[in-house]
C-alpha cells in the first residue's frame, strides 16, 4: 500500500478534480446561482456588490493566512477612515477600527488553532501596563461624576486600542523584514496625506470637504483667508503634528537603512511630511522636531553629533524668535507665533487651565471618559466640563480621568521611553537596530511634548503608530542581528 509521500503526482487529486465532487459542484452551482439572481434584480449594482463580497471573502482569507496583514491593515485605515467619513454618510470611524483588530485577533487565534497560541511574546511589561491603562479606562464608567454611557463608549479609544494593539504589534511584528513592511507603509501613508494637502493648498477643497468646513470648522481652518491644510485626517492640527511626527522618524531612518532605493524613499517621506507640518498651520507641530532631533542627538552619544544638533536647533529657533526672515509667507509667519509667550490663544488656555483646576480638585477621578470639553457636548450639550475646550491631550486626562489618571498615564508614557532610551543607549548593539529604535522613541517624545498643547496622541492615526511603536521598542531583542531566529530579513529589500 502506498504511503501520502509515495503517491505519484499525476495519482493526487487536484483543487479542480474535488471541486468535481457531489458537494464541491452543488455549492459553485449555488454559488452561481446566487450571483446570477443578485445581477438579475440589481443590475451593475448587484454585480459591483458580489465583486465587493468576493474581494472581501479573498482578504478574509488572506488575513486567515497572514494574520500581520490584518495589523498592516489597521495602519492604513488609521489615515484614511476618519477622511472616508467626509464622504460616507454615517460612518461609524471608531467601529471600524474595533472591527479590523478584533478580526485579527481571531484570524490569530484560527491560524494557530492546531498548535494553539503561544502567547508568550505578549509577556511583557508594556502589556501589564495597556492592560492596568484599559482597567482604569473601564472603571471610568462607574465613576460617580459620569452621566453617559454613550459619551464613554465615544471615547473608549483612549483605553482600547492600546489594549488591542501592544500585544498584536508584540505577536505578529517579530522579525525585520516584518517591521520594515511596518515602515514602508507608514512613509507610503503620509506621503498620500500629504499629496492630499497639496491638493487641497494648491486646487482647493472638494464638494464634501467644503461641506465639513460650513458646519462650524471653517472658523479654525480659513484663517486671514488661508486654508489651513487638514488633508484625510480629523483636523489640521492632527495633520501637522502626524506629518511632523512621520518626518523625525523618517529622517533618521535614511540614516539607519541600508541601499539607496529605500534611503530616497524615506528621504522623500521626510521632505514631504516637513512640508505638510508646514501648510498645516499647526504651531504646536513644531514641538515635535525640536524635541524629537534633541532626544536622537542625545541617543547617539556622539559628542559632535550632539554639539551639531544642538547649534542646528538654536539656528532654527533664533530664526523664529528673533528674526523677521520670510515674514511675507503666511505659514512662516504662523509658525512664528509659536514662540510668543504672550500669544492670546496661549493665554486663553492657560485662563481655561485655572478654571478646571479649581472644579477639579475635588474630583480626583475626574468627570467621566467623553465627557470633557466641546466634543461632550453631543452627548451632554448643558454639562460643566463640555462648555470649556481642553485643547491638550494631558488636560483631556486629567478633565476625564482627573488626577489620578493623568499621574498614571505620565508614568505610562515615560516609563516606555526611558527603558526605550536606556536600552538604545547600553544594551542595543546592532547598529541599524539602535538607529530604528532611536527614530521611534524620538518620533514618540516628540509626539508626548506636542500633546501638552494640542489632543495629538490620542488620535488616529497617531496613536495607532504611537501604540505599535510602544511595543515595538520594549521589543527591540527581537531585530538584533545576533538573534538567529529572526535574522531572516534584511533591510537591504
Amino acid at each position: 500500500m502506498m504511503t501520502p509521500s509515495t503517491i505519484h503526482p499525476f495519482d493526487q487529486k487536484s483543487g479542480a478534480d474535488k471541486l468535481m465532487g457531489t458537494m464541491g459542484m452543488t455549492g459553485l452551482l449555488l454559488l452561481v446561482a446566487a450571483v446570477a439572481a443578485l445581477a438579475g434584480t440589481a443590475g451593475f449594482m448587484g454585480i459591483g456588490a458580489c465583486a465587493g463580497l468576493c474581494a472581501l471573502l479573498v482578504y478574509a482569507i488572506i488575513i486567515f493566512k497572514k494574520p500581520v496583514v490584518g495589523l498592516y491593515t489597521a495602519v492604513v485605515l488609521s489615515f484614511l477612515l476618519i477622511g472616508m467619513g467626509r464622504y460616507v454618510t454615517g460612518l461609524q470611524v471608531g467601529l471600524g477600527m474595533d472591527a479590523i483588530l478584533l478580526f485579527t485577533y481571531v484570524a490569530l487565534f484560527f491560524n494557530r488553532f492546531k498548535e494553539r497560541i503561544n502567547w508568550t511574546p505578549a509577556k511583557k511589561d508594556i502589556t501589564v501596563l495597556a492592560t492596568i491603562w484599559f482597567g482604569y479606562s473601564l472603571f471610568q464608567i462607574v465613576n460617580p461624576e459620569a452621566r453617559s454611557f454613550e459619551a464613554w463608549f465615544s471615547g473608549r479609544g483612549i483605553g482600547l486600542y492600546m489594549f488591542l494593539l501592544v500585544p498584536l504589534t508584540l505577536m505578529l511584528i517579530d522579525t525585520r523584514e516584518k517591521l520594515f513592511r511596518f515602515l514602508i507603509i507608514w512613509g507610503i501613508c503620509s506621503l498620500l496625506v500629504t499629496a492630499k494637502g497639496i491638493m487641497q493648498k494648491t486646487m482647493g477643497v472638494d464638494a464634501w470637504e467644503q461641506g465639513w468646513l460650513n458646519e462650524g470648522n471653517f472658523k479654525t481652518h480659513v484663517l486671514f483667508g488661508k486654508l489651513r491644510v487638514f488633508s484625510f485626517l480629523s483636523d489640521a492640527g492632527q495633520f501637522g503634528a502626524n506629518q511632523a511626527y512621520s518626518g523625525v522618524v523618517a529622517s533618521i531612518l535614511v540614516a539607519a537603512v541600508r541601499g539607496w532605493k529605500l534611503k530616497l524613499f524615506f528621504l522623500v517621506v521626510a521632505l514631504t511630511a516637513f512640508y505638510g507640518m508646514v501648510v498645516s498651520g499647526t504651531r504646536g507641530a513644531l514641538s515635535i522636531p525640536f524635541t524629537g532631533f534633541a532626544l536622537f542627538f542625545l541617543l547617539r552619544k556622539n559628542k559632535m553629533v550632539l554639539t551639531m544638533g544642538a547649534v542646528l536647533l538654536i539656528g532654527i529657533i533664533y530664526f523664529f524668535k528673533f528674526t523677521t526672515i520670510g515674514q511675507g509667507n503666511a505659514d512662516i509667519r504662523r509658525m512664528r507665533t509659536a514662540f510668543d509667550p504672550n500669544d492670546a490663544s496661549l493665554q486663553v488656555r492657560l485662563d481655561n487651565q485655572r478654571i478646571l483646576k479649581s472644579y477639579l480638585a475635588s474630583r480626583p477621578f475626574g468627570g467621566g471618559i467623553g465627557h470633557g470639553g466641546v466634543k461632550a457636548q453631543r452627548f451632554l450639550p448643558n454639562a460643566y466640563l463640555s462648555q470649556i475646550p481642553t485643547d491638550s491631550w494631558y488636560v483631556l486626562i486629567w478633565v476625564e480621568q482627573g488626577i489620578v489618571g493623568l499621574v498614571l498615564h505620565l508614568f505610562i508614557l515615560f516609563y516606555i521611553l526611558l527603558k526605550a532610551s536606556y536600552h538604545i543607549m547600553f544594551r542595543i548593539r546592532d547598529p541599524m537596530n539602535k538607529m530604528v529604535m532611536a527614530a521611534l522613541a524620538s518620533g514618540m517624545f516628540g509626539v508626548m511634548v506636542a500633546s501638552y498643547g494640542n489632543a495629538v496622541l490620542g488620535q488616529m492615526p497617531t496613536n495607532v503608530l504611537i501604540y505599535m511603536s510602544m511595543a515595538l521598542l520594549l521589543n527591540n531583542k527581537k531585530f538584533e542581528t545576533d538573534n538567529k531566529e529572526n535574522n531572516i530579513a534584511t533591510a537591504k529589500k
